[in-house]
């Protein structure tokens, strides 16, 4: 199992400080992290797309930011997590152009993800909800023919490109490993059945949720016989939040719980979750009661219908009640979304992913108001781990 590092390049406004440099500041603390990064043998450096943010992320420009850190290191993987596929975000043609140009500044260590986004950033681009998928799946499928065509043409209800000849190409041949972000089950079948990785979150998922993903993916890439790609990257992995530390107290100590709560707070707000929540609901209940079974999704919702501690108290906070950080923190550590401790709790963490299948694990470490001295010692600490799951 690969140790990655993901990124959502967050600064909570209590860090800005009086001076107007909390940005660079926030850029040049994260250069120094890749860096260490690439010092302790992580696997690759993945980074969000995000518009509009504010605290809760600063990458709005992440092709520039990998571009920054591929120049700055030598062994890390850059990886995009990803990419806003719908066209107002990013035409396919210039998806194509950055990710190859990337690709060669970076000595092919390119890994490519890319994502339908949520609704504040579609209402922010003026973008039709319903549209989000089909876009998303038709630049799966352009994308990699550009990187192989001499000349690129197609036509559809959202897209003509007729005859045009897509430069540069990437330096991996055919091209680089694609990744699609995943966040609720159709999205897991979705990317399995396309050929392409998953990458999910279990921020908020049990052990016996994740387990299910995992399941849904392997089933549906199984059954992949076209992927959109030259090849199949049949390759799933997850974000969770991660803090080294000497031991469980200095961990506390130095924020971990209120790190946890923050981001939860941060990204129920930003990303509109309750508005989110209820979409995947409706898709889940249908594919659920679908006369013909509902597929893998329907199966999946069958199994799964007892909601876990984290959902109930996920749906506390979306009906208005405030839920203090101690108890979100002893939620999430309970059902183990969370990988907080010194280096025997890090392993213990790291077992579970390596023992369900996971191929990378992306901790997050820059979470929230910790610190970026904390974030430099939790990186090394789990670095330190790396080669006990990360082997030849």
């Amino acid at each position: 199992m690969k140790i990655d590092i993901f990124s959502e390049m967050q600064h909570p406004k209590e860090l800005w400080g009086d001076d107007g440099q909390y940005e660079h500041r926030l850029f040049e603390q994260t250069l120094e992290q890749a860096r260490l990064a690439d010092e302790m043998g992580y696997g690759c450096w993945w980074e969000v797309e995000h518009h509009t943010a504010v605290e809760f992320s600063f990458s709005s420009a992440p092709e520039l930011m990998l571009t920054a850190i591929a120049q700055h290191t030598n062994q890390i993987d850059v990886g995009h997590a990803a990419v806003l596929a719908p066209s107002r975000f990013n035409h396919a043609i210039r998806i194509a152009e950055r990710a190859a140009f990337l690709d060669h500044l970076s000595n092919g260590r390119l890994q490519m993800g890319l994502a339908r986004s949520t609704v504040p950033e579609w209402r922010t681009f003026n973008i039709d909800a319903d549209s989000t998928r089909d876009q998303l799946q038709q630049t799966f499928e352009m994308v990699p023919k550009m990187w192989t065509q001499d000349r690129f043409s197609w036509k559809s209800d959202q897209y003509e490109i007729n005859d045009v000849s897509i430069i540069p190409k990437p330096y991996q041949k055919p091209h680089p490993p694609l990744w699609q972000a995943c966040s609720s089950i159709p999205s897991f079948e979705q990317a399995g059945r396309n050929g392409v990785g998953a990458l999910g979150v279990t921020l908020w998922a049990s052990h016996e949720e994740v387990q299910g993903m995992v399941d849904i993916y392997r089933k549906a890439s199984a059954e992949c016989e076209n992927p959109v790609g030259e090849f199949q990257n049949n390759q799933i992995a997850f974000f969770t939040f991660v803090h080294g530390a000497e031991s469980q107290a200095e961990a506390l100590a130095n924020g971990a719980a209120g790190a946890a709560a923050w981001y939860t707070n941060e990204a129920f707000s930003f990303f509109e979750v309750r508005e989110s929540f209820i979409e995947v609901a409706r898709e889940m209940e249908a594919a659920a009661s679908d006369p013909a079974g509902g597929g893998l999704v329907g199966q999946y919702a069958r199994d799964h219908a007892d909601p876990s501690e984290a959902a109930i108290m996920i749906g506390r906070i979306m009906e208005g009640e405030q839920v203090g950080e101690d108890e979100m923190f002893e939620v999430l550590s309970r059902q183990e979304s969370l990988i907080v401790g010194d280096q025997d709790k890090i392993r213990e963490g790291f077992k579970f992913y390596e023992e369900v299948g996971i191929d990378r694990l992306m901790t997050l470490h820059q979470v929230g108001p910790l610190s970026h001295d904390k974030i430099m010692k939790s990186i090394r600490l789990v670095g330190e781990v790396i080669p006990e799951f990360d082997r030849p």
